[in-house]
């Protein structure tokens, strides 16, 4: 469903990616998983169209996507999710939604995946007419993914979306993205989480310093000894 080809990548003139590549394959969860600056968030960005490579390529689904706005990527079906949140905190958490589904005309489309959101995150349909800035982080971080499903998205991506939560919250923000793979939408997940992170994935890239240096099934690399030596401390 999508490639990410050689992507050299960065801010100001500084690089955060040297010659990245990963693939994702469709009905997929895959992970980006690493220490902070490793460039996670980055290739999130360059996938969306939020930045431009300065060599590379992105292909989604035999389309090459790297020269196109992010309006236009998202009309693809790519739903991003940045990290924090980014929820419009003076609207309610109806509205909110209705404008994740901003590049989508059809009323019976968006009330059907109304119904997916409020299925999926029961307390936002109870919340529903509540200004999001008055909801709880957990609840916010519900609506962020809430949101970026009205697209009614081929692939979603999620980028950090357990920072700041409960342990509690955390397990019900994975069983929700559990759900969404079984719903049949591709995941391409950043994460710091790493445990649990590895557990879901169906395939997982370590990142260190723009590169990749580690790749393979989530549960396999779990089991990794570098893995668990650097980033689990076991």
């Amino acid at each position: 469903m999508l490639r990410v080809s050689e992507v050299w990548a960065g801010y100001e003139g500084s690089l955060a990616l040297f010659g990245l590549s990963l693939e994702v394959a469709p009905g997929q969860v895959v992970a980006l998983v690493g220490a902070n600056g490793a460039g996670k968030s980055t290739t999130l960005r360059v996938i969306s169209g939020l930045l431009r490579p300065e060599a590379g390529e992105v292909w989604f689904e035999g389309r090459r996507i790297d020269g196109l706005r992010p309006h236009e990527i998202a009309a693809l079906g790519i739903a991003h999710v940045p990290e924090g949140r980014r929820i419009f905190g003076r609207l309610s958490v109806l509205d909110n939604l209705y404008l994740g589904a901003y590049l989508r005309r059809d009323g019976a489309e968006r009330r059907k995946n109304l119904e997916r959101v409020f299925g999926l995150f029961p307390v936002l349909y109870e919340r529903r007419h509540q200004l999001a800035g008055t909801l709880s982080g957990g609840e916010q971080q519900m609506l962020a993914i809430g949101r970026g499903l009205m697209l009614t998205p081929k692939l979603l991506m999620l980028d950090e979306p357990s920072l700041g939560l409960s342990p509690k919250l955390v397990d019900r923000i994975f069983d929700a993205i559990a759900e969404i793979k079984r719903q049949g939408t591709t995941v391409l997940l950043v994460e710091q989480n790493l445990a649990e992170t590895l557990e879901l994935a169906d395939y997982a890239y370590v990142l260190q310093t723009g590169r990749v240096t580690l790749e393979g099934p989530g549960p396999k690399l779990l089991e990794s000894e570098l893995i668990r030596s650097a980033y689990l401390g076991l």
